[in-house]
């Protein structure tokens, strides 16, 4: 089942609006502003820059009448990203450093806090082999995200750029699974 997102110029579903059910490298081609939107189904990264930059929120299933005030965005959404459906295993490595270098574990689950669970005091660089994965820079899945598909990720310092103006890239500290029945 695709997802299928619909997009909304003005709070609580006012305005002219935009319905997709794929990538959208920039919203503004569409509305001249996004300030509410209703996820019909499947899950989403949304994303305050255009393509796909900036600071990300996952949205799953619900309304989001102002979302801006519920999740804290200072900006609009720009773009955003259709998480497909993963069914099957999920499995990620973390390393402690860049260039998949110090400590290494094998990951197939959540997990809330890599300090707690690894003793690691950091995750510099990560491959993704199966699933969809959501990354915070806290533990317990809080403060900011970020999307994961399959694929290596050598170093988060690139990953970066525009984040909301976090020099030195990204650092993360807990890890989840994205799944169909997902609860945040």
């Amino acid at each position: 089942m695709m997802g299928k997102i619909i997009f909304y110029e003005d709070k609580n579903f006012q305005g002219g609006s935009y319905e997709t059910s794929s990538d959208c490298p920039e919203l503004t081609s569409y509305l001249s502003r996004c300030h509410s939107c209703r996820v019909e189904s499947g899950n989403f990264m949304v994303y305050d820059r255009p393509n796909f930059m900036g600071n990300q929120y996952f949205m799953r299933r619900g309304e989001y009448s102002d979302y801006m005030s519920m999740m804290g965005m200072s900006e609009c959404i720009r773009s955003c990203r259709m998480i497909p459906v993963h069914r099957g295993n999920f499995r990620m490595r973390i390393y402690e450093r860049e260039n998949f270098g110090g400590q290494m574990h094998e990951m197939m689950d959540d997990c809330d806090s890599i300090q707690e669970r690894y003793r690691m005091s950091d995750c510099q660089s990560c491959n993704v082999m199966d699933g969809h994965w959501l990354m915070y820079e806290q533990p317990h899945y809080k403060g900011r995200q970020m999307y994961m598909r399959p694929g290596e990720y050598r170093s988060f310092r690139d990953m970066g750029m525009g984040m909301g103006g976090m020099s030195g890239g990204m650092r993360f500290m807990s890890m989840r699974r994205i799944m169909d029945n997902m609860t945040m």
